[in-house]
């Protein structure tokens, strides 16, 4: 894993000092880190940006821990975001639950120091090529350290954006993605921006990829776009 990429961490948790603490240690260990005070605020989050990892705490008011992490499961945007969850119940049959939904499960009291370890080994486990590890297919190949997208070894010259749209589709290949979902992805949900650009700057990817690669990006009738991993031979 390379250390030199910033990981984001979302903290929800009802109680305020709980989350500083929380907060300090993970910075401490190289982590950016956002806060939630409940379901409903950390869904706001969501809406915005996509975390690389959830810390939730299991007995908030309102709506637990637990069916937080239920909801976010079921919806595609968020079903792969890792989730751990804190707790002070210890028992089997808890965790068996826990587990049931989350990636781990982590009972209060813990030192920081097994926190972040236990993090880092579930960020290692769920980190999908093209995040901090080269992925290719055919002759395409994107180096996300260097940012650097090469076809048959030729260097592609992408804008950030573009850059960004084909990290999401060689990321998240055969999945149809519908404009508004890219929109969200790459430009940020805060950002206003017509759904047409969406359609221009997939034209300009394609214009770069060339001929012989413009057909891994496929048009999904009445949807958007996505990425397929093979493309027929000429």
């Amino acid at each position: 894993m390379s250390e030199q990429l910033l990981r984001t961490v979302l903290i929800v948790d009802d109680e305020s000092s709980i989350r500083e603490m929380l907060a300090v240690a993970l910075e401490m260990a190289g982590f950016e880190t956002v806060q939630a005070e409940n379901a409903s605020s950390a869904l706001e989050h969501l809406a915005t940006r996509l975390p690389d990892l959830m810390l939730v705490d299991w007995m908030m008011p309102q709506v637990s821990g637990l069916e937080l992490c239920r909801r976010l499961r079921r919806n595609a945007d968020t079903a792969n975001i890792p989730l751990v969850l804190l707790t002070a119940r210890g028992e089997e049959e808890a965790k068996i639950t826990g587990l049931g939904v989350a990636d781990d499960y982590i009972t209060k009291p813990f030192s920081p120091r097994e926190l972040v370890a236990r993090l880092k080994a579930i960020l290692r486990r769920t980190t999908p090529l093209g995040i901090e590890e080269p992925v290719e297919f055919g002759n395409l190949r994107l180096d996300p350290v260097g940012q650097r997208v090469t076809a048959s070894d030729r260097l592609l010259a992408l804008s950030p954006i573009e850059y960004r749209l084909l990290q999401l589709f060689m990321t998240n290949p055969n999945r149809a993605f519908s404009r508004t979902q890219l929109l969200d992805r790459v430009w940020g949900g805060d950002v206003y921006v017509e759904e047409r650009t969406v359609d221009v700057h997939i034209r300009r990817l394609r214009k770069t990829l060339g001929a012989e690669l413009e057909d891994f990006i496929q048009t999904v009738r009445g949807t958007g776009y996505r990425f397929t991993s093979t493309i027929a031979e000429a």
